[in-house]
């Protein structure tokens, strides 16, 4: 990490490791977040998708991270010495073909890498049509005076590059049509890697609970759970109410309906470390957040953990249903700039499958379903309607007027104060609920409540004795302490009686995670020290 003085400001440069293992030098100040990090790197590159991307570093501990892109960049890689961070495809889209070609070409390169790493596992067929496409743009179309023996061995295109491999991307590097623009070798390969399980997914290495080495993914569709590059499980989006973490258990809560039965299911899985089990967990609540909320202007703030574990998280940028919108609105402008006024007299027509209505919904409808996708212009009610039914909040907004009403205790929309005193004061302490009469005249408020004043201060030192002074810290404590007797008092007996009342409780993920984490550990403590006292 690098840090100039200049004028009374501190600037920091920092390495960035692109796509292609390039570097990009840039400087940013203390005050600066991730997004305009972000923003700097979309720039210098020309890419306008930057939702789908993301800026990845890690610590010293050897744990990965996303920069967020809402808080401040050194409050975040403080630790992290030198300052070198990656610039990463962080939501790979569900239909890739939409974007434009720097967005293809730099999907294309994330696809490479993924391929060249063994995150994106396919089949040898595939792995050599993919690989033909590499050398396709790495060397251009066959040339029999060029392209001689094994010309293929220099170029790296698969994690197990064997010479069998090698060989048959050469003979399908042969066949391939000569004079193909560039744009279409990225469209072939983005499709063929789009069709994978694995496409989009980063494995993070857990355990079941029989102890089994698996791996979790995470994209576009949903959790999938991977075994030796296969998918084991699949859980969509639109079945997934919570997503959890304790300790080192990554926790998923399943809602699915069998015969028009609503059933519930919880799956946990054990991480290498607690870090790591956090860092997954937010991965799947960004991925989830971004391919299934209608906007991300309203995400309300989600929590996991437990209570030793406790984490919040808020999701800041676009989601890609409002990217979706603004790229349909966009076509639907160059659409009508381009129309002559003979065809707009036209519009009376019923619409043709290749009007704009209905390439807008066909575009949208032919995306894979895994988000919570509806048609556009309809989507508000029914997402937050399938949201509530999950079980996740959403922020409800409330108006100026509303907030007014509130305050004053009246009944509004659903809302009502019922702690509404019918000797309310108002700012300058005079009683608005009382007047005084004498003979056919009225005395003013003010004489009225200096009366009351007068009587109060007579009564004010018996009064004194009966009443006591509300004291939140003489609530909270007891209460407190309350909860924790009761919480410890019924985790030691479901953890030491044999009931099968509590049968299905104890093996719950989160008493498995409180058992060998917390539990038995403090229990063979006490142990050891009561076998050392007696």
């Amino acid at each position: 990490m690098f840090k100039s003085r200049g004028e009374g400001n501190v600037v920091y440069k920092c390495s960035i490791r692109l796509l292609d293992d390039s570097f990009l030098e840039l400087e940013f100040q203390p005050h600066h977040k991730g997004l305009f990090l972000l923003e700097l790197i979309c720039e210098q590159l020309d890419v306008s998708e930057k939702d789908y991307f993301g800026i990845k570093f890690v610590d010293n501990l050897k744990q990965r991270h996303w920069l967020d892109l809402s808080k401040n960049i050194i409050k975040q890689v403080k630790d992290v010495d030198p300052l070198v961070l990656s610039f990463r495809f962080h939501f790979y889209p569900a239909d890739p073909t939409r974007l434009s070609f720097n967005g293809k070409c730099m999907l294309f390169q994330q696809l490479k890498r993924d391929l060249i790493h063994g995150r994106l596992y396919c089949s040898a067929n595939e792995s050599a049509a993919l690989g033909a496409l590499i050398v396709q743009d790495e060397l251009g179309d066959f040339d029999r005076e060029v392209h001689t023996e094994n010309y293929v061995t220099t170029l790296k295109f698969a994690l197990r590059q064997s010479l069998e491999l090698e060989k048959k991307v050469i003979e399908l590097h042969r066949k391939r049509e000569p004079g193909q623009d560039i744009v279409n070798v990225y469209d072939e390969f983005i499709l063929i890697a789009r069709s994978l399980e694995t496409y989009g997914i980063d494995p993070h290495p857990v355990k079941d609970y029989r102890g089994s080495q698996l791996y979790v993914g995470i994209n576009f569709s949903g959790v999938s759970t991977l075994s030796v590059g296969k998918r084991i499980q699949h859980f969509r989006w639109p079945e997934i109410s919570k997503i959890n973490f304790e300790g080192k258990m990554f926790i998923i809560h399943l809602t699915y309906t069998v015969d028009r039965e609503v059933k519930k299911h919880t799956v946990g899985f054990k991480c290498p470390s607690s870090m790591t089990c956090r860092y997954v967990w937010r991965c799947a609540i960004e991925q989830m957040l971004f391919f299934t909320l209608p906007n991300g202007q309203n995400a309300s703030v989600v929590t996991g953990g437990g209570f030793f574990s406790h984490s919040k998280f808020r999701y800041v940028g676009r989601t890609e249903r409002e990217i979706l919108s603004e790229s349909l609105q966009s076509l639907r402008q160059q659409s009508s700039e381009t129309s002559s006024p003979t065809k707009r007299k036209a519009s009376s027509v019923p619409a043709t499958p290749s009007s704009p209505q209905d390439l807008i919904d066909l575009r949208y409808n032919s995306l894979p379903r895994s988000t919570l996708s509806e048609p556009m212009g309809q989507f508000t009610d029914q997402a937050s309607m399938f949201i509530h039914e999950n079980g996740i909040p959403l922020l409800e907004t409330v108006s100026e007027e509303n907030r007014r009403h509130l305050e004053t205790g009246e009944h509004v929309d659903g809302y009502y104060r019922e702690s509404y005193d019918p000797e309310m004061t108002d700012m300058d302490g005079l009683n608005t609920t009382q007047a005084t009469f004498i003979g056919d005249g009225i005395i003013p408020l003010q004489t009225s409540a200096i009366n009351n004043d007068n009587e109060r201060n007579s009564n004010g030192n018996n009064n004194g004795k009966y009443t006591k002074k509300f004291s939140l810290l003489h609530t909270f404590i007891p209460s407190f302490i309350f909860v924790i007797l009761a919480m410890t008092i019924s985790a030691v007996l479901i953890l030491e009686t044999d009931s099968e009342f509590f049968a299905p409780i104890r093996n719950w993920p989160e008493m498995n995670s409180l058992r060998f984490q917390y539990y038995q550990p403090l229990k063979d403590f006490l142990a050891s020290k009561m076998e050392n006292i007696f």
